[in-house]
This record gives C-alpha cells, structure tokens and sequence, in this order.
C-alpha cells in the first residue's frame, strides 16, 4: 500500500489564512478608531453645547431677571434696545414671563408649566460663534415659582429694620426678607443641528 503525501499548495493555504488573521485584527484597530474618533466628537459636541447653556443660565440669573423684577415695563424696554437686534442676541421675552416672576405658579393661569424649556419659552436668544455653524440657541423657561416671605422691596438688600446702629429708628421693624425662588429649565442647543444640545435645571433665588 503506497501513502500518498501530497502538500502541494499548503504554502497558499497558510499565507491566505495569514493574511485573513491580519485583516481581523486591522479592522478591529480600525473599528475602534473610528467609534472612538466619533465618542470624541460627540463628547465635543455635547460640551460646546453645554457651555452655551451655561452662558444663558448666567446670562438669564445675573442680567435678564434683575432686570425684569423692579421695575418690568422699563426693563424690558431697556433688555430689547440693548440685545433684541437679531444681529446682537436676537432676545425674545415671551407674554407669560412677567406672571411667572410676581405669582406663585399656582396664580399662573394657563401659562405653561411643562418642563419642556422649548414649549412656550419665556426667553430665547442666541450665541454667536465665529462662524455660523458654530452659533446656538438658548431656550428658558421658568417651571416653578415660590414667592418670597417679608418681601418689602426688590433691591436685594437684607435689613432687619429700616433704622441705623443697633436701636433702630422706626416704631415698626421689618421681617428679614426671603427671596423669590425660581425653578428654571434651560436649554442651549447647535443651531444647524438642534440634535447637539444640552439641558440645565437651575434653582434660582431672587
């Protein structure tokens, strides 16, 4: 009986499977750039989107509502004039904002109270990038309002009395003053691709 051995071709054979073994691993690497590169790209995305959120929040606490809350009419004359032009902020103050800051949120009405900062916004304006792909859109809405205990006047200021030193001099005192609290959603977001966006809840004491 004669055995045969023929081994012709095993050389191909184990360079083909080689070169399969090869071809898994780079496109395994290659699969794992790439997922990382768009990770980064979206964590890119989403922190540009973040920010902008963070700029209305501080825009909305520290320049609209004061602005807004001793003296409403003329503020919002004076918010307009200075950020309405759509080639500065673009600043938009919705009908219902000035209920939702002098009224708990039981005496709103049929203002809106979802959480949804997009439905029915009391503010909205922009922030310009360097370019226009690098704009965005800040959407506010205040959800929640608790009214301030001994609330005698709007300037911020925490007297015990109205008088000077220690004695005082007025036959009244006055109760320390607790501010207006504000539950506000904000939501800043890309403007050529609203996708790219980023939520705020902010608590806020005037």
């Amino acid at each position: 009986m004669k055995c045969i051995r023929n081994e012709k071709g095993i050389a191909l054979v184990t360079a083909l499977m080689f070169t399969l073994v090869c071809l898994a691993i780079i496109m395994t690497l290659m699969y794992y750039v790439l997922t990382s590169t768009k990770m980064s790209a979206a964590q890119k995305r989403y922190r540009n989107s973040l920010e902008a959120s963070y700029g209305g929040t501080e825009l909305v606490t520290k320049t609209i509502i004061p602005a807004l809350f001793s003296n409403y009419s003329g503020g919002k004359v004076s918010l307009l004039a200075d950020f309405g032009n759509p080639s500065q902020l673009g600043l938009y103050l919705g009908p219902d904002l000035k209920t939702k800051l002098n009224n708990p949120t039981a005496n709103w009405g049929s203002a809106s109270k979802t959480v949804n900062p997009k439905d029915s916004p009391d503010i909205t304006f922009s922030l310009r990038g360097q370019t226009t792909s690098s704009h965005f859109k800040v959407y506010s809405k205040i959800v929640d309002t608790v009214p301030g205990v001994g609330l005698v006047d709007a300037s911020g200021i925490d007297y015990l009395d109205p008088g000077m030193g220690t004695a005082g001099t007025s036959n009244s005192t006055q109760s320390p003053r607790t501010p207006n609290v504000y539950s506000i959603e904000v939501q800043g977001e890309a403007e050529v691709n609203p996708k790219e966006k980023a939520a705020l809840s902010v608590l806020y004491a005037y």
